[in-house]
This record gives C-alpha cells, sequence and structure tokens, in this order.
C-alpha cells in the first residue's frame, strides 16, 4: 500500500515537473508597428515639425545661393565680351568659389554626418526612448518573453491572435503626457 502511494506521489511529481518545464517553454511573444506609434503619437509628430522647419530654412538657404549662382552665371555670360581676360578668370573663380561654398553648405546640412542627422537624433531620441520606456514598461506588465517591431522588418508572417500592442503602447505614452502636463 505505501508502495502504490509512493508511486501515485512520484508520478505526480514527475507529471508537475514536466508540466511546468513545459511551461516554461511557452513564450508570450507581441509586437508593435513603431511607424504607426511615431505618426499617432504627439510628442514625435511636434519632433517631426521642429525638424521640418528647420530643414525648409535650409533649404530656402541653400535655394538663395543657387540663386546667387545662376545671376552670377548670367552675369558673367553676358558681360563676357566686355571684360578683359583678366577680369574673366576673376567671375570665372569667383563662381567656382560660389559652387563649392554650395556644395559645401548641402554636405554640412545633408551630409551623411550632417547637421540633419544630428538634429534629428536631437529632437527624435528623447522620444524614442519614451517609445521604448511604454514597450518595456508593458512588456514587463503583461509578462511577454519578446515584442517584435513590424517596421524593421523581422516579423514576416504575424498570427492574428498574437496580440498587437501598439495602440496599448500609444495610450501608455498618452499617460505619460497626461501626468507631465500636470
Amino acid at each position: 500500500m505505501r508502495a502504490k502511494t509512493l508511486m501515485k506521489s512520484f508520478v505526480l511529481a514527475a507529471l508537475m515537473i514536466a508540466f511546468t518545464s513545459s511551461m516554461s517553454w511557452a513564450q508570450k511573444i507581441g509586437y508593435v508597428n513603431s511607424q504607426k506609434i511615431l505618426a499617432s503619437y504627439k510628442e514625435a509628430q511636434d519632433a517631426q515639425e521642429r525638424l521640418n522647419k528647420i530643414n525648409k530654412e535650409w533649404e530656402n538657404e541653400a535655394k538663395e545661393m543657387q540663386k546667387q549662382f545662376q545671376d552670377l552665371g548670367q552675369q558673367l555670360e553676358s558681360q563676357r565680351l566686355l571684360l578683359s581676360e583678366e577680369r574673366q578668370q576673376e567671375k570665372q573663380q569667383e563662381l567656382q568659389n560660389l559652387y563649392m561654398k554650395i556644395q559645401q553648405f548641402q554636405n554640412e546640412k545633408w551630409g551623411q554626418n550632417g547637421e540633419a542627422v544630428k538634429k534629428n537624433g536631437e529632437l527624435m531620441q528623447p522620444v524614442i526612448d519614451k517609445v521604448n520606456a511604454a514597450i518595456a514598461k508593458i512588456g514587463e506588465e503583461q509578462r511577454f518573453d519578446y515584442i517584435f517591431d513590424t517596421v524593421a522588418g523581422n516579423i514576416l508572417y504575424a498570427n492574428p491572435s498574437q496580440p498587437d500592442l501598439t495602440e496599448e503602447v500609444l495610450q501608455e505614452l498618452e499617460k505619460g503626457l497626461e501626468s507631465s502636463k500636470k
């Protein structure tokens, strides 16, 4: 009798261990659409608006410089017959210097490490940090093992039963806005 009880206890313990270990294999996965979050989140919209305004100012500067370049080129062409060879070369050099200045300006503003890239990081990084914090909070509170971003291109398929946490992240961000306004 004791052997049967001992055996039942052993089988029950083995089943509990198997059940527990199989539960640890189950993972809770969710995903977000970061593009939708950034398009809907007011702080991200404001940051993008500021970036657009700065970019527009730089574009206007570049257009003005290009207009000067065109005017100087037309002036040189219209006066070519009246100018001495030396004066033509001076004007040509002035035109070339202005062209180089335009190229340098464009590279400084929109080049690979230009001011536009730096400004984008400066204005968007705090927003991205808040989005990541909201995602982390939801992940911890709801015990997700992984939360993927559909925009990053690393999800080729999401089963409809997997939760899309985009709206929850937006709600969490809005809560943060309300508390920071008070």
